[in-house]
């Protein structure tokens, strides 16, 4: 871990604003995108650059603005990973969120968030809260291969139910899907169910694969051979150096993903998942006119 001075926290990000405090992670996912050099880190990924003035920035740049959106936190480093839990930096995040009357929509696979339910129902309950959280393996000895040092996807779940209780909108990533690996109808099936259950308001899927890109594709492939001998040569056999890998389940797959969703009225495209996470209610940008 190590600390910066960063000159700005606010990105545009498709109509809200995308923050990022930390960067890099600690969670070893194995299939991690943001690994990827086109990301150009400039330090190993698990000596986490934390933005040490990102509360100070975000309160600048809220206070600034007259018109209110969300705000998208989460989509390239976890805002919950294990130094936030003494570092506190997201949740004074989500004070200021909440002092300046925007939205949010926050990304993670830890319970860590549970932590900060209070705030996520306040900003709720003033703005708007979208709490996003992937789940990719139903099966806890493989998600602890796959995910190793974060809470497994059951527990991940129960987090799901006790947003439902707050009445904090969910939407779940159930990607990446990878290939002979987590790709089956057990397991997709499985978490399906559990987002039912657990009420959630939209799924993201994009296309029942995995995308591999120099840097990541490196990572993931040491962890084929450490955890699954042979695999890797089945991947480079049936895609060689393709960036976009399909399950050859995909096609069934997406027929189970788009029938529940269907029959339990989940939204299932990301365009509509992102509009959702997008959109801060009229009422509240009306009222913005005459903040400051």
């Amino acid at each position: 871990m190590h600390y910066v001075k960063a000159k700005g926290i606010l990105t545009a990000n498709g109509g809200r604003h995308g923050m990022n405090i930390y960067r890099g992670c600690s969670h070893g996912c194995i299939y991690c995108d943001s690994r990827s050099r086109c990301y150009r880190f400039t330090h190993p990924f698990e000596d986490i650059e934390v933005k040490q003035n990102a509360p100070e920035l975000l309160e600048k740049e809220l206070r600034s603005k007259r018109k209110k959106g969300m705000i998208g936190t989460g989509a390239m480093s976890d805002p919950y990973m294990h130094i936030e839990k003494d570092l506190r930096l997201t949740e004074k995040c989500l004070e200021i969120i909440l002092k300046y009357g925007f939205g949010v929509a926050i990304q993670t696979k830890s319970d860590l968030i549970l932590r900060d339910i209070d705030l996520l129902d306040e900003i709720n309950r003033s703005a708007k809260c979208v709490v996003q959280m992937t789940l990719t393996t139903y099966d806890d000895d493989l998600c602890q291969v796959l995910e190793p040092n974060v809470c497994n996807t059951k527990r991940r779940i129960e987090v799901l139910e006790e947003m439902r209780k707050r009445g904090i909108p969910a939407i779940v990533w159930i990607t990446p899907v990878l290939p002979f690996i987590n790709d089956t109808e057990e397991n997709i099936t499985s978490i399906l169910n559990e987002c039912v259950r657990a009420g959630v308001k939209g799924i993201i899927d994009f296309g029942m694969g995995l995308t591999l890109r120099e840097g990541n594709r490196e990572y993931y492939y040491a962890a084929l051979d450490k955890h699954f001998p042979g695999m890797k040569e089945r991947y480079i056999k049936q895609y060689g150096n393709s960036y976009e890998l399909p399950s050859p389940n995909a096609r069934n797959l997406t027929a189970i993903f788009k029938r529940i969703c269907k029959e339990n009225s989940i939204m299932s495209s990301p365009e509509e998942c992102f509009r959702f996470m997008s959109d801060l209610p009229e009422k509240y940008r009306q009222m913005s006119l005459f903040d400051l």
